[in-house]
């Protein structure tokens, strides 16, 4: 059984840093792309940043280019978003996904991921 679970989020003041992990379960991390994606609220869901297993490409957003940075742990089964110089844009519910389907990074940043998690809520605000 596929489980995530995200942590980490919470309230930063704008220009702060917040890093999320997503604990995954229940599959092998080596064959599965994995994203994480956000919503605002009152927005559509939007892809943040994914990696793919099947040809290894990465994809960031225009909008977090240089800000954050997305990372793994095989080892203990563990994700991350780095998120650095955060901005009241960024406010949003975090969602951590996994696909076990063949693409590139953009495709599942752009169209979804299979599983999910129930989310992180990060909030920068003054």
């Amino acid at each position: 059984q596929v489980q995530l679970v995200e942590s980490g989020g919470g309230l930063v003041q704008p220009g702060g840093s917040l890093r999320l992990s997503c604990a995954v379960s229940g599959f092998n991390l080596d064959y599965y792309a994995v994203g994480w994606f956000r919503q605002a609220p009152g927005k559509e869901r939007e892809g943040v940043s994914c990696v793919s297993s099947s040809d290894s490409s990465s994809y960031y957003r225009d909008s977090v280019k240089g800000r954050f940075t997305f990372s793994r742990d095989n080892a203990k089964n563990t994700v991350y978003l780095q998120m650095n110089s955060l901005i009241a844009e960024d406010t949003a519910v975090y969602y951590c996904a996994v696909d076990p389907a063949q693409g590139s990074a953009r495709h599942f940043c752009t169209y979804g991921m299979d599983y999910w998690g129930k989310g992180t809520l990060v909030t920068v605000s003054s």
